[in-house]
């Protein structure tokens, strides 16, 4: 219905990015749009490590860090010089359409009449800013089915799948153990550990691993096998000798080698899912994001556990790492999943070259 191909359009497709996982969900998207010979422009937020990952990239990229203060008054700031940036870029580039999560795209679309596709995991409920910011002003919005992006359904285009299999897909990622060697000694287990910043708007009041909670993980894990951390947050001078020490680029290796992952930040636990990978996850968003619920409960790759629950998650940790087949276990578990899933890397290019401008 949407797919005639548009003959003689030499306008650009622009993806916006404000988070390393944002580029990660359509990396695979723009490097075969690219290949077809569409011009791709990424427009990138400062954000972790995103520009990093941006580095010596063959596209046009435009790099921002538009923040102007933490609080809510400067967060409405910060929206607003985004949204004259992105207003100028518009008026210079001319896209075809815009991609990606953030309500900017969807306002300067509308002003525009470019089209505007917002790719979405979480349900509606756990981002209302974003939801009725961007979702009511969107073109569409991209959502796995298990989602619910209630009273935006009607903007939904949903898909039995995941954004973490757009680029962890065995058709997309090849685990290369060579990238990694430092981490490990031959066949030494080693556990990954992951920091979240928690300081996004919709993360407001939300807790995950402090301190005294990861000093009582690593006491567990420390005569097991080797730690490493990965950090958003500045790390005390205790942790600091467990800093994963390799490129960011490559650190989803190190998570498909690693035996253990476990964190406060849903799309790492989400990645170790579907690289069948063991995941634990302890944060204030546990029970409330269908996509992690069907990952939990449907394909029983990961868990969550609740921030009132810490003697459960430490228990897990000894029960989980007292198994020694629980890699092969999980990679069998991840099979199924790929099994019933589609192909959303193909799903999102064929929709995007193909829609009817």
């Amino acid at each position: 219905m949407y797919f005639k191909i548009m003959k003689n359009n030499n306008k650009p497709f622009l993806f916006y990015l404000g988070h390393p996982a944002h580029y990660h969900n359509v990396s695979k998207v723009i490097e075969q749009l690219s290949n077809k010979g569409y011009e791709i422009i990424l427009v990138a937020r400062k954000k972790d490590v995103l520009f990093d990952l941006l580095r010596d990239l063959p596209y046009k990229i435009i790099y921002l860090d538009a923040r102007v203060g933490q609080n809510k008054l400067a967060l409405i700031g910060t929206i607003l010089k985004r949204e004259i940036i992105l207003f100028r870029l518009v008026l210079k580039y001319k896209p075809r359409m815009m991609v990606g999560t953030d309500i900017v795209i969807t306002h300067i679309g509308k002003l525009f009449g470019i089209p505007s596709f917002v790719l979405n995991e979480d349900d509606a409920a756990e981002v209302p800013f974003l939801a009725k910011f961007g979702f009511k002003y969107s073109t569409a919005v991209f959502s796995p089915n298990c989602c619910n992006i209630s009273p935006y359904d009607h903007k939904k285009i949903g898909y039995e799948g995941y954004h973490e299999l757009a680029y962890l897909h065995p058709d997309y990622f090849k685990p290369d153990k060579s990238k990694v060697e430092t981490l490990f000694a031959g066949e030494e287990r080693f556990f990954l550990l992951r920091f979240a910043s928690l300081t996004a708007h919709h993360d407001e009041g939300v807790k995950g691993i402090n301190d005294e909670l990861a000093k009582q993980i690593i006491a567990i894990l420390e005569s097991k096998g080797k730690i490493w951390i990965t950090s958003e947050r500045p790390l005390t001078s205790d942790f600091e000798k467990y800093r994963i020490s390799i490129p960011p680029t490559e650190i989803h290796h190190a998570l498909f080698y690693a035996d253990l992952y476990i964190g406060d930040s849903q799309t790492m636990a989400a990645e170790a899912a579907v690289l069948g990978t063991p995941s634990l996850r302890f944060n204030d968003f546990v029970g409330k994001l269908s996509y992690l619920e069907e990952l939990e409960h449907k394909y029983q790759l990961t868990f969550g556990i609740k921030t009132d629950q810490k003697q459960v998650l430490l228990e897990k940790i000894e029960e989980l790492i007292s198994q020694l087949d629980l890699k092969a276990k999980w990679q069998e578990r991840r099979e199924v999943l790929f099994n019933e899933t589609i192909d959303v890397t193909q799903f999102w290019v064929h929709f995007f070259e193909s829609y009817k401008l």
